[in-house]
């Protein structure tokens, strides 16, 4: 079970970089336990966790900086896999942009990339891709302090290289 403090980073599910506000102790029928009060800064919600369901909803620290360049090298290998089943692919991508982890986000977003090349993407595939992008993005940027236009700049260009020798049918 994760154990945050007040100040602690972390990575909220398809929701993105929350800020750990508070921590109360509060009962319910009868039971005491703690509750993380959660500000989700993409959109300045306030989330109220209890500690014992952390992980099931798979809410995690923050990459380190030394794992960036991890994920990087994941993005440059061109090993990818794309379902051509429109809905299993869908239903998969889904499911990963769930668990929260950053090298899910990472495959989901190398997948639709790949696919835009060489076909379009539906729009539901699109906003994946690019809430996929955004989820990525921001924790690369705040893990290793560096703006996030460079960082969106860099996986674009890292994505490019990788699949420099697929025909590309469409722009993105």
């Amino acid at each position: 079970m994760n154990s945050f403090k007040i100040g602690d980073r972390v990575i909220y599910p398809n929701q993105g970089l929350g800020v750990i506000e508070d921590i109360q102790q509060e009962a319910y029928n009868g039971e005491s336990f703690k509750v993380y009060h959660l500000r989700i800064l993409a959109n300045n919600t306030l989330v109220l966790v209890p500690s014992t369901s952390t992980d099931e909803i798979g809410i995690r620290k923050l990459i380190s900086k030394l794992s960036v360049k991890e994920i990087f090298d994941v993005m440059k290998n061109g090993d990818v896999e794309v379902t051509m089943n429109w809905k299993g692919r869908y239903k998969e991508y889904v499911n990963l942009m769930k668990s929260g982890t950053i090298l899910d986000m990472v495959a989901v977003l190398k997948s639709l990339f790949y696919l835009s090349l060489i076909k379009p993407l539906s729009f539901r595939e699109k906003k994946m891709m690019e809430k996929a992008k955004e989820l990525v993005v921001i924790e690369i940027s705040v893990a290793s302090s560096l703006p996030s236009d460079q960082i969106e700049r860099k996986i674009f260009h890292t994505l490019s290289h990788c699949f420099k020798d697929v025909k590309a049918d469409l722009d993105i």
